[in-house]
C-alpha cells in the first residue's frame, strides 16, 4: 500500500507557548530576571491580557521571519512525527545528550522549590528560565479528551515534541556533568502520561515525585487562587482549579454537581485521583523514582544533596511552610483520612511506600 497522510499547522498549530519561547531566545534580549514561577510567597493570579491574541500573532511572524525560527519550529514537527511513529533513533540522540531530572506532585507539594534549586546548583538563575521550560503546564497532558478539531493526545505528542526543541535550544552550549546536560523540569502533568515521558527521556532520568497532606495543599490551593469562596463552593479561579475540575468532569461528575460541591470535597476527589494514577499509570515503573515527604527538612535536605552532586558550593535556599492548615480546618483533616487510606493501599500493590505518617503534621 502507498497510503499518503498530510495534516498541515492549520490541523495542528505551533503552540503558543512555544512561540513565545522562540520570539524570547532568538529576539538576543538577555535575560533580566523576570521569571515569577521560582517565588515561593507569591500568591497572585496571572491576569489574561486582552491583546494577547495581537502579541501572539506577532510573535509568530516574528520567528517565521527568523531563518533559526523557521529551523526550530520544523525540528519540533520532526520529532512530533518521530514521536507519532516511534523513531526511537531520534530519542536516542537525545538521551545520550541529556538527562533530565523530573519534579513531579499534585501543585503546591514543594516542587517549584525543589527544581529552582536545582537550576541554581546548576549555576543557573531560575528567574531567568522560561516558565514554559521549567516550570508545570507545558507540556500539556492530561486525561483523554476527544472533540471538533481536538485530540488532547496528539496535542501532548505535539507539545512534547516543542518541549524537547526548547530544551535543544535554551541548553546549547551548557556544560555537561558526567558527559551529559541537566534538565531540571517540574513535570506536574506527567501522572497523566508517565509512559510516554518515561520513553522519551530515558532510563536514566531522575523523578522527583513530592507528596502533602491533602488538607494543607488544598489550603495553599485556595490561596493561591483568591481565597476560599464565601460560600465555600468550588469555583475555577486558577490553573489548579481548572485542572481540578477537568479531572472530575473526566472521572465522571456533571457539570451541575460540580457547580455546587463543597470546596474540600472537590479538591480532595483531585488529589486522591491525582495519586491513584501514580500507581495505575506507569509513573511507578520509573526505576529512579524518589518520594520525597513535603515538609522544610525533607525539602532542604533534597536541594542541599542536588547542590552538592554538583558542586555549586551554595547553600540552598530556606524553604517555607505554613502549618496553619489543620488548626483552620480540622474537619477537613479528619475527612481526608479514607482518601489517604485507598491512595496508601493502592500503591502498596505496586511496591510503592505512601508516606502517611511523614505528612500527617499536615504542614
Amino acid at each position: 500500500m502507498g497510503i499518503e497522510l498530510k495534516l498541515s499547522d492549520r490541523e495542528l498549530p505551533a503552540s503558543p507557548a512555544f512561540i513565545r519561547f522562540l520570539d524570547h531566545v532568538l529576539s538576543g534580549k538577555p535575560a533580566v530576571g523576570f521569571e515569577v514561577w521560582p517565588d515561593q510567597l507569591s500568591e497572585e493570579l496571572m491576569p489574561e491580557r486582552p491583546e494577547e491574541h495581537r502579541l501572539l500573532t506577532e510573535a509568530a511572524e516574528r520567528v517565521m521571519r527568523h531563518a533559526s525560527g523557521r529551523a526550530r519550529v520544523a525540528r519540533a514537527y520532526t520529532l512530533f512525527v518521530a514521536l507519532l511513529t516511534g523513531d526511537m533513533h531520534a530519542l536516542s540522540d537525545l538521551q545520550s545528550r541529556f538527562r533530565f531530572i523530573n519534579i513531579i506532585g499534585v501543585p503546591r507539594t514543594g516542587g517549584s522549590y525543589l527544581t529552582a534549586e536545582i537550576y541554581r546548583a546548576l549555576g543557573v538563575n531560575p528567574h531567568e528560565v522560561p516558565g514554559a521550560l521549567a516550570h508545570d503546564s507545558f507540556p500539556e497532558a492530561g486525561p483523554f479528551v476527544l472533540g471538533p478539531g481536538f485530540n488532547s493526545w496528539a496535542v501532548t505528542l505535539k507539545t512534547t515534541a516543542e518541549y524537547l526543541t526548547m530544551v535543544e535550544l535554551f541548553f546549547a552550549g551548557s556544560g555537561g556533568h558526567s558527559g551529559k546536560i541537566i534538565v531540571p523540569k517540574k513535570l506536574t502533568q506527567a501522572v497523566y502520561a508517565a509512559g510516554l515521558f518515561r520513553h522519551v527521556f530515558g532510563p536514566e532520568s531522575d523523578y522527583v515525585l513530592t507528596v502533602r497532606h491533602p488538607t494543607a495543599a488544598c489550603v495553599s490551593t485556595y490561596e493561591k487562587s483568591g481565597g476560599l469562596p464565601e460560600d465555600g463552593r468550588f469555583r475555577g479561579r486558577s490553573n489548579i482549579e481548572r485542572w481540578c475540575r477537568r479531572d472530575l468532569e473526566n472521572a465522571g461528575w456533571e457539570d451541575h454537581r460540580l457547580d455546587s460541591m463543597d470546596y474540600f470535597d472537590a479538591y480532595l476527589r483531585y488529589w486522591e485521583l491525582y495519586h491513584l494514577r501514580v500507581a495505575t499509570a506507569g509513573l511507578s515503573a520509573c526505576s529512579k523514582l524518589r518520594i520525597v515527604p513535603y515538609g522544610a527538612a525533607n525539602m532542604h535536605s533534597i536541594a542541599q544533596q542536588y547542590h552538592d552532586a554538583y558542586g555549586s558550593g551554595l547553600r540552598a535556599s530556606g524553604f517555607q511552610i505554613s502549618a496553619t492548615a489543620k488548626r483552620r480546618h480540622p474537619d477537613w483533616v479528619e475527612r481526608a483520612r479514607p482518601s489517604l487510606q485507598r491512595v496508601q493501599a493502592a500503591w502498596s500493590v505496586v511496591g510503592l511506600a505512601f508516606p502517611a505518617n511523614e505528612i500527617a503534621q499536615c504542614e
